[in-house]
């Protein structure tokens, strides 16, 4: 099959080439008929001049410019130009001579008018060679282009799932500390045997499912994430009892609102694991704010100079993440000093 296909594309392709070489032809016959009603003598005279000009003009679009101009030996090129323009040149001053002894019998008066000419005679050969190749050139160029643009998307779609492995890996990370917080306050509530244990656990259960089945959809709204933040906060605040004092708000935040899950939840985390108890408590301040086509978060802790300031692999993680997922369309600002630890967030949205 793959052979029968093959011959079909080289016979359509070289009856191509024979109806053009017919065209070249007819275009020498009628060029050279100028002042000349022998159409024997003009007809013979551009059979003669046809393996020139075929020879020419394939030397030039399957050596010269292939080999030499598009590779961009210049040199190369310029110098077997040249040579290839003095032999056809040479040959078609041959056709001339042709032209006199055997078609005129010797006699100069007996010439066809249009053969005297050589300027006319090179003019013609070279116009079919010029055009030929420039049609190769451009056939060239565009193919070229488009394998340029081949392997600039193939170069995209390896760039977007280094990314999206690159994200991927990072969410993995993020679970594993996300529950690990969650699951060591669980365990203290088990042991003191709390009778807030089972509302406990079915907000657990609905962070683990936002977890599951939410996270790894490229858009949720941001209303569930707030949702499960306040999840979030609730759980702290039965481990916490009376240590913690948390300030929440959110303003305009609009249910049509959609971000990348898990974005501003390590942020939370981060704050009630390095979050320092000062005079007794743990102060936590956070708000979300919509407006204008973006997201003002910002989430402020008490904090003790005294205390490690590591960050964790929540925030070190939700950096990378911004990068990848709103590149040029966030402001993230960390201010720490001695009595407070902030994060402040813009995060600019196409469509709110």
């Amino acid at each position: 099959m793959r052979k029968t296909q093959f011959f079909l594309k080289k016979l359509g392709h070289s009856a191509l080439h024979l109806l053009f070489w017919c065209g070249v032809l007819f275009f020498y016959s009628y060029l050279f008929a100028i002042g000349n009603s022998n159409f024997n003598d003009v007809l013979s005279f551009s059979l003669f001049l046809m393996p020139i000009t075929i020879a020419t003009t394939y030397v030039s679009i399957y050596k010269l410019i292939p080999e030499y101009f598009i590779t961009k030996q210049y040199f190369r090129f310029i110098l077997y130009s040249l040579y290839t323009l003095i032999i056809s040149s040479y040959l078609v001053i041959v056709s001339i001579f042709f032209s006199l002894i055997y078609l005129s019998g010797f006699e100069y008066s007996e010439m066809n008018p249009a053969t005297k000419n050589i300027l006319l005679v090179l003019s013609g050969v070279y116009l079919v060679v010029f055009i030929v190749s420039a049609y190769k050139l451009l056939k060239l160029n565009l193919k070229q282009s488009k394998r340029t643009s081949e392997l600039e998307t193939k170069i995209l779609e390896a760039q977007l799932k280094l990314k999206e492995q690159e994200l991927n890996y990072l969410k993995m990370q993020i679970h594993p500390h996300f529950l690990f917080n969650t699951l060591n306050t669980m365990y203290g509530f088990a042991l003191k045997k709390a009778d807030d244990t089972p509302e406990m656990i079915l907000k657990l259960s609905n962070l683990l499912d936002y977890l599951l089945y939410q996270v790894d959809k490229p858009l949720v709204p941001l209303m569930d994430e707030i949702n499960h933040i306040k999840d979030y906060i609730s759980l702290e605040q039965m481990r916490f009892n009376d240590t913690l004092d948390v300030n929440f708000r959110d303003e305009h935040c609009s249910q049509h609102i959609e971000i990348a899950p898990m974005l501003f939840l390590p942020f939370v985390e981060n704050s009630f694991k390095h979050g320092t108890i000062v005079d007794g408590k743990l102060a936590i301040d956070m708000s979300f704010k919509c407006e204008n086509n973006s997201i003002y978060f910002s989430i402020k802790n008490s904090h003790s100079k005294s205390a490690s300031t590591t960050s964790g692999i929540g925030l070190e993680n939700i950096k990378k993440r911004l990068e990848l997922l709103y590149s040029n369309k966030y402001d993230l600002n960390i201010i720490e000093n001695d009595t407070f630890f902030e994060v402040q967030l813009k995060l600019s949205l196409t469509n709110v």
